[in-house]
């Protein structure tokens, strides 16, 4: 069973998505720090848990068998990991292939659930509890900051760089991204409980979300009264890489109370339809969101990288360069449409996507 919800949601962030990159890698310009800029990633990995956990229900009201899920999530989690890693290579460049994507984060992730899945909520909860705590101190421990250069990460080749970039010090290093699908997955039999099952009550979820989001408002303005080392070391202002403990707070309340509302709104008031044009835009969106990740990348990227090596230069030369971001912004509005004419055009014709591709490999 499709949700409105979780389409709508879904295709916000990817659509975010779109604006911040086009921004950032045609103009330079730092989108991701406005606070709707950094909010794409986290409410797409937290919807990435809820999906999972949707997923696995489904499953099992298929009367699947309890070993041929835990295969079929496997090989999802190795699918997601595996084309995390050739999107470096083939998109960015060889030499990005451990920078850690969001990919390789959702697979490294569905993996995880998988093994923990029978866990308690409790016992997920507390995990996700101990990786906030420990992801600045790791981090701290790792020496992130000597492996970012002109805001960007730039490891080396090693087995302790690549290491380290996974679990702590890449673009979406385990600590502390794991936290997202991993209270969405919790979140999920709160806000969508299983056919059948008692309603479980959504307000603690709420009084979460709401605690969350605004301790990292408020350590955001009472950061300029603590000492110089909690600004270096803990408390850092809003930034997205590394992730600052203000800035996961306030992102994993916001996601928190955007799945709970939009629940209430769309699936059970009916704000918006799924046969409603709006409605069927979003779940175009949301339902090929992995596909547009990877084309959106493709259409701005590579030829950015072939002007750049025709007019002699390094590959790179004209990144974040490109364009201003008057004109970088609008093209992705454009790119938005052109992904969601090109799908639209795909789904008629029942041609293969990336997401038919995962579906027929790993189901």
């Amino acid at each position: 069973m499709r949700h409105i919800s979780i389409d709508v949601l879904r295709a916000a962030a990817i659509c975010l998505m779109i604006v911040v990159h086009f921004a950032e890698n045609l103009s330079g310009s730092t989108v991701s720090g406005w606070l709707p800029g950094g909010m794409a990633a986290p409410i797409f990995t937290l919807l990435a848990g809820v999906s999972f956990r949707l997923w696995l229900r489904g499953q099992e009201s298929q009367g699947v068998h309890e070993s041929t899920i835990t295969k079929r999530a496997v090989r999802r989690g190795l699918f997601l990991f595996g084309l995390g890693v050739a999107f470096n290579v083939l998109v960015w460049m060889p030499e990005d292939t451990f920078n850690w994507d969001v990919l390789t984060l959702v697979g490294s992730a569905t993996l995880f659930l998988t093994v923990a899945r029978h866990q308690s909520p409790a016992v997920l909860a507390l995990t996700a509890v101990a990786v906030f705590v420990a992801h600045p101190f790791l981090r701290e421990s790792l020496e992130f900051s000597t492996y970012w250069t002109d805001g960007y990460f730039d490891p080396d080749m090693t087995l302790s760089d690549v290491l380290f970039g996974y679990f702590a010090n890449g673009y979406f290093p385990i600590f502390p991204w794991i936290i997202y699908p991993v209270t969405g997955f919790v979140a999920a039999d709160v806000v969508f409980p299983a056919a059948g099952a008692t309603p479980v009550s959504q307000r603690p979820l709420l009084c979460l979300g709401t605690t969350l989001a605004a301790s990292g408002l408020l350590a955001m303005k009472l950061r300029v009264y603590t000492s110089e080392q909690v600004q270096k070391h803990l408390l850092q202002g809003w930034t997205m890489f590394p992730p600052s403990v203000e800035y996961v707070c306030w992102t994993l309340g916001f996601a928190i109370l955007a799945i709970v509302f939009a629940h209430r709104w769309l699936d059970n008031r009916k704000w918006l339809t799924a046969d409603s044009r709006l409605g069927k835009i979003a779940k175009t969106l949301s339902r090929h969101s992995l596909s547009i990740y990877l084309l959106h990348h493709v259409v701005h990227l590579w030829p950015l990288w072939v002007y750049s090596i025709v007019a002699g230069h390094e590959a790179t030369h004209y990144w974040r360069l490109a364009l201003p971001d008057t004109i970088s912004i609008p093209l992705a509005l454009v790119c938005v449409a052109f992904c969601y004419g090109l799908l639209r055009w795909l789904e008629r014709r029942e041609y293969p996507t990336i997401e038919t591709l995962m579906r027929w490999l790993c189901d």
